[in-house]
């Protein structure tokens, strides 16, 4: 089998993953978790350079940052699946005393986790000042973040976005998950914010697009040549377009399924358009 197989298969596995997540505890968000699944499958099995025994420091290692932290499933079913903690613990998700709280959090010791997130605008400081850590230790390891698009509407992102070009911070890649959804709407309708490329060009940053967010080789390639900018002065921001809710068609498209769980029969249908790979938990 080959490995674009392999990782075809670890993405249906996440949506199930993350479907049935929600469905268990009818609460979260599978929306923008299944938008971003192959990013996050690639992420973690391709690009980072990363540790699943997990030094919380992450000296020596690439670093990852979940800004749009209610975004979770998706984040706890790869690092499962990566060897972080076991898949049986998905099982907890969002329930008392678990360790996988519906934001991430970092009280109770999660493996992977480094940050609580999930008060939208925060994740970009926190990686900006990961990355200044990793200069000032000589660790020549990259940083990296994901932030929602609708996110971007909040002031305080954009005061670190102009801190990280005025001081060079260049071992940083940030993503945005452009799907022009939020919890109340389109991002257009809510708040436009125009020309995000053009935006973070005049704050001084280096800005790639990824066309085809849900696309594995596309999403390989865009981070692979972002790694190429790194180290050259400026910070590197990709713009990742995806579809809300990808893989299942009724969730797709629609700001609807942002933070809503699917019934027991919509649970069966979604599962049904993603038969299982690699093993339920």
């Amino acid at each position: 089998m080959s490995n674009s197989q392999n990782l075809n298969d670890l993405v249906i596995q996440v949506r199930r993953d993350i479907l049935r997540m929600v469905h268990n505890v009818n609460s979260g968000h599978p929306g923008g978790s299944l938008g971003c699944a192959e990013f996050f499958v690639v992420l973690y099995n391709e690009i980072m350079k990363h540790n699943p025994s997990f030094n919380m420091n992450g000296t020596n290692e690439d670093l990852f940052f979940l800004s749009n932290g209610h975004i979770s499933p998706v984040f706890y079913s790869v690092l499962a699946r990566s060897g972080y903690f076991d898949v049986d613990e998905l099982n907890t998700f969002r329930k008392i005393d678990s360790r996988l709280q519906g934001h991430p959090t970092t009280h109770e010791g999660l493996p992977g986790v480094r940050v609580a997130s999930g008060s939208l605008g925060q994740g970009m400081s926190v990686a900006i000042g990961a990355a200044e850590a990793k200069k000032l230790n000589k660790d020549n390891h990259l940083v990296y973040s994901l932030h929602g698009d609708g996110e971007l509407q909040e002031g305080q992102n954009w005061e670190a976005i102009m801190y990280a070009a005025a001081n060079k911070v260049d071992n940083l890649i940030a993503t945005v998950d452009l799907n022009g959804q939020q919890i109340d709407g389109s991002t257009d309708q809510v708040l436009d914010m125009g020309n995000l490329k053009a935006k973070f060009e005049a704050f001084g940053w280096t800005v790639l697009e990824i066309k085809e967010g849900n696309n594995l080789e596309a999403i390989k390639k865009g981070l692979t040549n972002a790694k190429a900018e790194t180290g050259k002065g400026k910070p590197v921001c990709i713009l990742m377009y995806t579809v809300m809710g990808n893989g299942v068609d009724f969730m797709m498209h629609t700001h609807e399924w942002h933070g809503k769980a699917p019934n027991d029969e919509q649970l069966e249908v979604a599962l049904a358009q993603n038969p299982e790979t690699l093993g339920d938990y």
